[in-house]
């Protein structure tokens, strides 16, 4: 393989990369919390883009337990979010692990 084919080949893999990319920011993942009272909605890119939180949930006397479940949803969302990324990336790579890819 000459240096031209691997120049052509590593720009094309990024090509398909950055589509990749802007694919996961329009996909979206929910991660919960609470038997679905708190839910974190995620881009594919890691990225929050809301939080629903139960009526019930929102007392003074529940501050504590309220921020432990945002917690919980918003790193639920955020573990669905790289486990999308990665299947997206696997696709690309064809099932090889490259380190900070994903």
């Amino acid at each position: 393989m000459n240096i031209s084919e691997l120049m052509k080949q590593a720009q094309q893999f990024q090509e398909k990369l950055a589509v990749i990319q802007n694919d996961l920011s329009h996909q979206q993942v929910s991660g919960s919390a609470g038997a679905g009272m708190v839910v974190a909605t995620v881009n594919g890119r890691g990225e929050l883009l809301g939080i629903a939180i139960e009526s019930a949930l929102v007392q003074p006397d529940n501050v504590q337990m309220l921020q432990d479940l945002v917690v919980s949803a918003v790193n639920d969302g955020l573990h669905k979010a790289k486990e999308l990324g990665k299947a997206e990336m696997s696709r690309l790579t064809g099932g090889l692990n490259i380190p900070g890819l994903f």
